[in-house]
């Protein structure tokens, strides 16, 4: 069992002025359902389309309240080894080599399953922290459904079992926050380990906002000019929508060319920082008519 310990945080207030304070500008329902997370001690599954802050919504509770941060990255193909922990076969085979005649086998097993030899993935590492820590588990739905299953024992229990080595259970738990785009339905038995929340573009005024701290250069009738933009692009059925991301780099884009007012050279000579396929370019020119 995990030793009692203190919340990450003492408020839903106290969640969004924390966050504020390293620059994520949280909405009621986002501060509230990370505190609920917290105060309950439950992983937060968080979907939504790529590129609304759901990877820097974890960096931010990690920056926000001195965490560190282990971050498992998804893909097809993840398996066991990469994701809990494997061993370091050349290192027990040397050990193996090195004790041949000269201890029995008993012994030598004994020594190349232990500690030694054991490398800790990004799951088993933040089981075994003792410091506050948030564990991003990003792009759950990329994983294959098998990958889920070797989730269930580690966000029920907070403890991974080596077979070799028996169970190795959590001194501390991390604040756990899974990431899903939605590509493909996740398990209803990981769902409901977790308290969820789904993330979406923001509203204008929250973009503005978010635009207006990360680039505090820009005029205020220039970041409403980008968002606007940025904003009609999301209406398009295009290939990949612009994210929150790309709306700041756009912004930071035009501080860097000097250039004070979004026309129509402007946004010709720059769309490619939003858009990053062809046939969207051409979409999106046809649709702000661009010649």
């Amino acid at each position: 069992m995990s030793a009692p310990q203190s919340p990450l945080f003492g408020s839903v207030a106290d969640v969004a002025e924390r966050l504020a304070g390293v620059g994520y500008l949280a909405s009621t329902a986002v501060a509230t359902t990370v505190y609920l997370a917290d105060r309950l001690g439950k992983p937060l599954l968080v979907e939504g389309p790529a590129g609304v802050g759901k990877t820097e919504l974890a960096k931010a509770v990690a920056q926000a309240t001195g965490s560190g941060l282990v971050r498992l990255q998804c893909y097809e193909g993840i398996d066991e080894a990469r994701a809990l922990y494997e061993w370091n076969h050349a290192k027990q085979l040397l050990r193996i080599t090195a004790g041949q005649g000269k201890e029995s086998w008993d012994e030598t097993r004994d020594d190349v399953f232990s500690e030694e030899f054991l490398l800790p993935r990004p799951l088993l590492t933040a089981i075994r922290r003792s410091e506050p820590t948030v564990l991003l588990i990003d792009e759950m739905d990329k994983a294959d459904v098998e990958v889920e299953g070797l989730l269930l024992e580690v966000l029920s229990d907070f403890q991974v079992t080596v077979p070799e080595m028996g169970t190795i259970s959590a001194t501390r738990k991390p604040f756990v926050l899974l990431t899903s785009n939605s590509t493909r339905e996740l398990s209803e038995a990981l769902k409901r380990r977790c308290l969820f929340l789904h993330l979406d573009f923001p509203d204008a005024d929250l973009e503005r906002r978010i635009v207006a701290s990360r680039v505090p250069e820009l005029t205020e009738a220039l970041v409403d000019a980008l968002v606007r933009t940025v904003r009609v692009l999301r209406t398009l059925e295009l290939r990949k929508s612009p994210s929150v991301a790309e709306t700041i780099d756009w912004g930071r884009t035009l501080l860097a060319l000097g250039l004070d007012t979004l026309d129509d050279d402007a946004v010709r000579a720059t769309l490619g920082v939003v858009l990053k396929h062809q046939s969207d370019t051409v979409k999106a020119a046809a649709e702000l008519r661009l010649n």
